[in-house]
Parts: structure tokens; C-alpha cells; sequence
């Protein structure tokens, strides 16, 4: 519980130590679930949980909770700080186990964002897209992003696409890569947005429903094939839990 006194904490105490809350639940937690933990009446709890669910802090799935789309966008601010910091170690272990180039994305309002890359000097003809927004239908990473959100807070991604042309139904519309992205764990991506280039990439999701960031294996689309698919997914898979450790532990950027 935190240490203020419920007679001491003020509406932001309030709002702040619920948000927290969200956040660090192993699972999306109930009214009563949040209620207890922060010492706070039921009913003033649910008031302030409507107004954070208003303004994006949080997000209600049925009577569960999640961290908002505002959470994550504030995750996007940070990214060019302690998530790039504690992430390069891992992006350059995988790029040398692999031999592809890797990027770091995050989530924002429509799509991802390139924040970090390791490229290896083989593979220079590729661009990085650093600091480049990414739309759902057309990049590996922001599909995996949008495919560990909820249902519900797919939408605005769902716009995007759907203003663009791209089909949403169909066995080759933008639903059907989400519910495979999101039964598989991997979005894989071949030449939707550069002939001859394939990705594939893993969501880093410590808190279900909430994706912090997604890892993402870039090279030639020769080299993504079925035979090897196994070992890159294998050691993205190694990659993305390791970073995902790190971010829901204590620890440091000192190394991965």
C-alpha cells in the first residue's frame, strides 16, 4: 500500500498510485484487485478509474485493467533514453548471433517508431528507417506491436491501414496477420515495404496487453526463408526474453 495515509493523499496521489498499480500486475487485475492493494474504497477507486480510462491511462477490457494508450506513448518519449540504453546490448547480441540487422520500435498513436539499429556493414543497402513511423500494414514491428493489444485498442491502427486501401478481411487482410501475429507471438513481414527484404519480430510484453517495445530481425529475403526461420525465431525469441527481464526487474543498463 503506499506510504501516504488515505486522509494525506491528494486526486493525484490517488490517480497515480492506481496507474501504478495497473502497471505492475502480473495480470490484468479487477476493481476489487486495485481497490485493496491501494487502500482506497471501491467506489472512489472506480472514480478514478474512470477518468484515467477518459484519458488513456488506462484501459478497461471487460472488468479487467490495463495501462493506456497514454502509458505507452509516454514509454515512446522515454525510448531514446533508458529503453535504447538498457536495450543496445541485446539488439547487438542478436544482430551478431544472426547476422542481420536489428532494430528497436516502439508503439505510438498509429504506428511504431524506430528508436535504435544495429546494422551489420553486409547489409548497408538496407535502410534503417531510423526514427521513421511505421504503419501496421506494412512492417513486421508494428504488427506485432498492435497484435499484444487488446482488441479494443487496435483502432486507431485499424484506420490507418483501412484509409491506405489495404484489405482489413480476408485470409490476406490486415485481421488475419493480427490473429496469427497474436496466436504465433511472431509478425513476419516479406517485401510489403522493400522488394527482397523480409522481417520478422517479437512484442516485449511484461504486463499482458501492454507492449513496451518490439524486436525486430531485418536482412534479404533469400536469407528469411522456411529452412532458417527456426533458428532466427529461436534466437529472437532468447533476445526479446532477455530484454523483457530486464525491464520488469530492477536491474540496470550495465548489460544484458
Amino acid at each position: 500500500m503506499p506510504q501516504a495515509t488515505q486522509t494525506t493523499r491528494t486526486a493525484v496521489d490517488k490517480a497515480l498510485d492506481l496507474v501504478e498499480a495497473v502497471a505492475r500486475a502480473p495480470r490484468p487485475p479487477r476493481l476489487t484487485d486495485l481497490a485493496d492493494e491501494v487502500g482506497l474504497h471501491r467506489a472512489t477507486a472506480y472514480r478514478v478509474l474512470v477518468d484515467l480510462v477518459r484519458r488513456g491511462w488506462v484501459l478497461r477490457v471487460d472488468d479487467r485493467y490495463l495501462p493506456g494508450t497514454a502509458v505507452l506513448r509516454l514509454s515512446a518519449r522515454a525510448a531514446h533514453n533508458s529503453l535504447t540504453s538498457l536495450a543496445r546490448p541485446v539488439l547487438e547480441d542478436l544482430s551478431a548471433r544472426t547476422g542481420m540487422m536489428v532494430n528497436l520500435q516502439v508503439l505510438e498513436n498509429d504506428g511504431s517508431r524506430v528508436v535504435d539499429v544495429i546494422r551489420p556493414d553486409r547489409l548497408a543497402m538496407i535502410s534503417t528507417l531510423r526514427d521513421e513511423a511505421l504503419p501496421v500494414h506494412r512492417f513486421a514491428g508494428p504488427l506485432a506491436l498492435v497484435a499484444a493489444l487488446p482488441p479494443q485498442a487496435r483502432g486507431p491502427y485499424l484506420d490507418v491501414a483501412r484509409r491506405a486501401g489495404h484489405p482489413l478481411d480476408g485470409d490476406t487482410g490486415l485481421l488475419a496477420d493480427l490473429e496469427r501475429t497474436e496466436s504465433d507471438g511472431f509478425a513476419v513481414e516479406h517485401g510489403r515495404n522493400e522488394q527482397f527484404v523480409a522481417s520478422l519480430s517479437r512484442a516485449v510484453v511484461p504486463v499482458p496487453g501492454a507492449p513496451v517495445c518490439a524486436v525486430t530481425v531485418v536482412g534479404p529475403d533469400a536469407e528469411i526463408d522456411e529452412p532458417r526461420m527456426r533458428r532466427l525465431r529461436d534466437e529472437l525469441a532468447s533476445a526479446v526474453d532477455t530484454l523483457c527481464g530486464l525491464l520488469s526487474g530492477p536491474g540496470t543498463a550495465s548489460g544484458a
